[in-house]
């Protein structure tokens, strides 16, 4: 959960007296700032984070939370009062839980009466103004994509019950694309505009699977990749042109019947911050690497 602050600062997540906290560290003196709660996303301005419950994630979608219970899990309650998703200042440490756990239960399918709600997946919109996650739910891990403002206000789900989400990424202050199964069916790249019933799949029916997508600074294209649930167990990378939908092959990547399960190797393509290059994971020389490709814009 590492995110840069600034070209000098970077936070990240650690275990301090028992306790899950974030730590802020000038990459040049080595000084040390701590923050009271762990971070799932910072804000792109830098200055705010959210938090969630990272003990509650480990019980409920292992793989995903953090051991040592620095948090209280609170997993005797479906859905807790006090827990959720909480804003964090940077500059002061002051943090206020601007949505329960309990307060989405409207906007969810209805757990089993062993079931248990949490969140997970958190991103900033592009102008700081919103908050996009994952409230997910086990056994089933039926899952609802929300967003809220920062302020906590204008809690909604994005889309109708049984189109879940899964992967995600703002295009703007107010577009955002979710991989969700269309109309309860299909999993596709969908974008939509938020407090409008309107949507767009993207694609022209080439993006028509779950992937990482991701848009480039200027907002004019995605990059998006494939699982290897093929025959030949290749990762496809594909970049598409937002105001066209035209859709580019980048490349192909085995990975090898060894990385499979927990071991396996998502692409999780990201844009340069300047967008010329593309920065992804892979395992096709037999090791997981980090790859650059540079792009040549014409």
């Amino acid at each position: 959960m590492a995110h840069w602050l600034s070209d000098s600062l970077v936070i990240y997540n650690d275990l301090k007296d028992g306790k899950f906290i974030a730590v802020i560290i000038n990459i040049h003196s080595k000084e040390k700032r701590f923050i009271n709660h762990p971070v799932s996303a910072v804000s792109p301005d830098g200055r705010r984070a959210v938090s969630i419950n990272f003990a509650r994630l480990r019980h409920t979608r292992p793989g995903y939370g953090y051991g040592g219970d620095g948090q209280d899990a609170r997993m005797d309650i479906a859905f807790p009062e006090n827990d959720g998703l909480f804003l964090i200042d940077l500059k002061t440490g002051e943090t206020n839980l601007i949505c329960s756990i309990a307060r989405v239960q409207e906007l969810v399918p209805e757990l089993p009466q062993e079931g248990r709600e949490y969140f997970n997946h958190t991103l900033f919109s592009r102008d700081d103004s919103k908050i996009f996650w994952l409230a997910c739910a086990i056994p089933k891990r039926n899952t609802t994509s929300l967003t809220v403002n920062r302020d906590g206000t204008d809690l909604r789900a994005c889309f109708p019950r049984g189109w879940g989400g899964s992967h995600f990424d703002w295009l703007n202050g107010d577009e955002l694309m979710v991989t969700a199964r269309h109309q309860g069916k299909q999993r596709r790249h969908i974008l939509f505009t938020v407090g409008q019933d309107n949507y767009r799949v993207l694609g022209d029916g080439l993006l028509d699977f779950d992937g990482h997508g991701t848009f480039s600074p200027d907002e004019q294209w995605m990059v998006t990749h494939t699982y290897p649930n093929n025959p030949t167990r290749e990762n496809k990378l594909f970049l598409m042109h937002m105001p066209t939908d035209a859709t580019i092959p980048v490349g192909r990547f085995l990975e090898p019947e060894t990385f499979t399960s927990k071991w396996r190797c998502d692409n999780h393509p990201r844009w340069s911050p300047k967008g010329d290059m593309i920065g992804f994971n892979s395992t096709h020389t037999g090791s997981r690497q980090a790859y650059i490709y540079k792009l040549n814009w014409k």
